[in-house]
């Protein structure tokens, strides 16, 4: 189970050890099983297993114990996620006491969770989602991070950076994880598509609220808005980065930046398993 694409630094590009995971985390024992090739896995259609399986990366870390958030918010595949934090760590290599934006947290806060338990680094998390940031919080207090990760909601859904920002702020980097589709139809169709491809009829492999999973003009506009409010507060990041699924946003993005007055702008690749993607970087 071997994943080439990820980070050096990953701890889990060698695979996964299931029975240092069930120790941690009992509850991935029942979605255990052998599959036809004498592998030790669990069946990747099924939530509940994916949850579980994700759950035990987690608390594999020292300073995560507790991680509780509802069926309907996405459940993010934690080495992908880390090896955001990873790549972020070498593009602020000669930083320190490294303090972050998180843009977008979700119920879910994964990447301040990461920061804190690899780098021991500070963020800020903001989201639009009441209940979302009411369940970070929970799982913030139940780990004892509230010193470490300070929550912000953004009250107008037209901005991303403004109404969040304050005066004073100074963050080593922003990240972020941008909805992808269009409007909720769409999200929809590729659900329903998801499940097709898994041989999937009923169960939802594919979770996630609105504000997770969809934004007016998808993720092209969400990031040229990023991007154009950057330049109104060039002073309060030193980066500003992003996850770009599509490769043709990329290019348009690198023209903006330009226009905008970015002095230096970075894609880095990133790939696991079959999925290829990118975190974009730039700076004023």
């Amino acid at each position: 189970m071997k994943d080439k694409g990820l980070h050096p630094k990953n701890k889990f590009n060698k695979g996964y050890n299931f029975d240092e995971l069930i120790k941690v985390n009992p509850a991935i024992k029942e979605f255990v099983s052998e599959n036809e090739y004498g592998t030790t896995t669990i069946d990747f259609s099924n939530p509940k297993a994916v949850k579980e399986l994700n759950k035990g990366l987690l608390f594999s870390f020292d300073k995560i114990s507790v991680w509780d958030f509802p069926d309907e918010n996405l459940c993010p595949p934690i080495p992908g996620r880390l090896d955001y934090i990873h790549h972020l760590a070498d593009l602020l290599s000669s930083e320190e006491n490294i303090k972050i934006l998180d843009i977008g947290t979700g119920a879910t806060c994964i990447y301040p969770l990461l920061g804190v338990a690899e780098y021991n680094w500070n963020f800020v998390a903001t989201d639009i989602d009441l209940d979302s940031l009411d369940t970070a919080q929970d799982i913030i207090d139940d780990n004892k991070l509230e010193q470490n990760i300070i929550l912000r909601q953004q009250k107008d859904e037209n901005n991303i950076l403004k109404g969040i920002l304050e005066e004073g702020d100074s963050f080593s980097a922003t990240m972020c994880n941008p909805p992808f589709y269009k409007s909720a139809e769409e999200a929809q169709g590729a659900n329903k598509r998801k499940n097709r491809n898994l041989g999937n009829s009923a169960v939802r492999n594919f979770s996630g609220n609105n504000n997770e999973l969809w934004y007016v003009g998808g993720e092209k506009a969400f990031l040229h808005n990023y991007l154009y409010e950057s330049s109104l507060y060039k002073t309060s990041s030193k980066w500003f980065t992003s996850l770009v699924s599509k490769k043709e946003n990329v290019e348009s993005l690198e023209k903006s930046s330009k226009k905008l007055g970015a002095t230096e702008f970075k894609v880095i690749p990133l790939s696991q398993g079959n999925k290829v993607t990118r975190i974009v970087c730039w700076r004023f």
